[in-house]
Parts: structure tokens; C-alpha cells; sequence
């Protein structure tokens, strides 16, 4: 939990109005039709397809009594007992309380991202895995820009590892998402064709796609879409595909039938 003061210390608001400046938040909401526990919560009124500051009354009837907002319309004169953050931006400012809370745990963050399959290689990894870590993993398919933010507020101590998704749609967003996410290991799953409106080319939007991986210490890769791409960093590189001197070799894939297929590997010096 942050105290709303905290908060406000995080955001660095344009404007504030505050009377209970040790109102306690555990909770995000950005949907009034989805406020649980709203005495514990934030809600932050978001411009998306619909305008989260129409829906501010509707918050704070179900209880809700903290809110970033990104209009200012001296909200404070409607309602007699609310906390209130006035910011540029207010998807920007969750996306920076996300980050902050990200810093706070040292474990490693494995991040996702790809064109297909991040959500199936999060809850394989996460069904692996989970005897030998108590893992924390990205709820359904949240790797959009406020969906990372909400993923990455779930953390806590009472795990020792993340895997978080991260998606992107055009050229620029994934820097916000690597900002927030500061993965130790990257994850590439795949690279499809480049989207008509947010890619120029193949290239580009594999470039874009790894800038999640600027800082992480391994980055995990199908050869076959980064070997023509200059990365400017060195982290550890495990790479897998059907070349010979990749960290994994795929020898060969075989369908049995419509629920099986045989794989045949070399690592580590044996084939198995």
C-alpha cells in the first residue's frame, strides 16, 4: 500500500487537492464498472475511446475517494471528501507509478513480447516453473500500455520471479513499456508482418519489438529474425533454431498426429 500523500511525492502534479492525506491505495481502477475494495483505490480517469472523467461521480458513489485526472474542472467543488491529483497526463502517471513500484522488488523479471504466443509462452513458462519459484505473471493478455501498469502494480514480496508480457502497436511504444518493465530476461517469441499503420517494414518492427530488451542480462530469440540486426547491446544471447552454433538446435519437428510432435534437439553438447 502507498499513502495518497506518496503518491502525490511520485507523480509530481500539476495541482492538488487533498483531505486525507494518509488515505491508503492498494488498488487501480480505470473502469467504474469494475471498482472492488473502493476505499482502498485510486482511480485514474483515463482519455481512451471512452473518457474516464465522465465516469468520476460513478467512482466516487461506489466509495472511491482518490483520483488522478488529467482535466481540471474544479472537480473538487462537486464532492465534499475526495483526494485529488491533477496531472498532463494521466496515463503517463500511471504508467510512472508503475514504474516506481517496479523498482521497489529485485528479483528477476522475465519480459515478453512478440507477435503471437506471448500469452501461451507466459503460462507454459509459469506452469514450468512454478515448483521452483513462487512466481507473479501478468493477469490474461495485459501487455498494453495501461495493461503492463496494471500487471506490474500485482507485484509484492511474496514472490521471487515475474513474467510480464509486453505488445506494441506502432513505432515508439515500446520504450514506455521497457521503462516500466525493466526486464533482467527478454523473451522473443516470433515476428509476424509488419502492421500496414504502425510499421514501415519487417526490420523495423523487430528493432521496435527489442527495444524491451535494452538493458536485460539474457535475451532469449528465434535466430531466424534478429541475425541481420545490429543490437546495440551485449547482453548473454541463447538462441535456438535450425542453424548449427545457436545456443539451441532444432534438428527436426515432426507431427505424429493432431496432438503430438516429436522434437529433436541438441544442447549442451547432446541430442535428445
Amino acid at each position: 500500500m502507498y499513502k495518497i500523500s506518496e503518491i502525490v511525492q511520485i507523480l509530481h502534479p500539476n495541482r492538488t487537492f487533498i483531505t486525507d492525506p494518509n488515505s491508503f491505495v492498494q488498488h487501480l481502477f480505470y473502469d467504474s464498472r469494475k471498482i472492488v475494495q473502493a476505499d482502498n483505490g485510486v482511480f485514474f480517469a483515463l482519455r481512451k475511446s471512452r473518457d474516464g472523467h465522465h465516469y468520476i461521480k460513478e467512482a466516487y458513489d461506489k466509495g472511491v475517494r482518490n483520483f488522478v485526472l488529467q482535466v481540471d474542472e474544479e472537480q473538487e467543488q462537486l464532492f465534499p471528501d475526495p483526494n485529488l491529483i491533477w496531472v498532463p497526463d494521466s496515463l503517463a502517471s500511471m504508467q510512472v507509478l508503475a514504474a516506481f513500484h517496479r523498482q521497489r522488488f529485485s528479483f528477476p523479471v522475465i519480459g515478453i513480447t512478440g507477435s503471437n504466443g506471448k500469452t501461451i509462452v507466459k503460462e507454459r513458462l509459469y506452469q514450468l516453473m512454478s515448483p521452483e519459484y513462487k512466481i507473479y505473471r501478468s493477469p490474461k493478455s495485459y501487455n498494453s500500455q495501461f495493461g503492463v501498469a496494471l500487471s506490474l502494480w500485482g507485484l509484492s514480496e511474496q514472490y521471487n520471479l515475474a513474467i510480464i508480457e509486453a505488445g506494441i502497436s506502432e513505432k515508439g511504444e515500446m520504450a514506455k513499456l521497457e521503462s516500466m518493465i525493466k526486464p533482467t530476461i527478454g523473451l522473443l517469441t516470433n515476428v509476424g508482418v509488419a502492421h500496414k499503420a504502425g510499421f514501415d517494414s519487417k526490420e523495423e518492427k523487430i528493432y521496435e519489438k527489442i527495444n524491451l530488451f535494452k538493458d536485460v542480462e539474457t535475451m532469449i530469440f528465434p535466430n531466424s529474425y534478429v541475425e541481420h540486426i545490429q543490437l546495440p547491446y551485449r547482453p548473454r544471447k541463447f538462441s535456438w533454431g535450425y542453424d548449427e552454433g545457436l545456443s539451441l538446435e532444432v534438428y527436426s519437428l515432426k507431427q505424429v498426429d493432431d496432438k503430438f510432435t516429436v522434437a529433436t534437439l541438441f544442447y549442451g553438447g547432446r541430442t535428445f
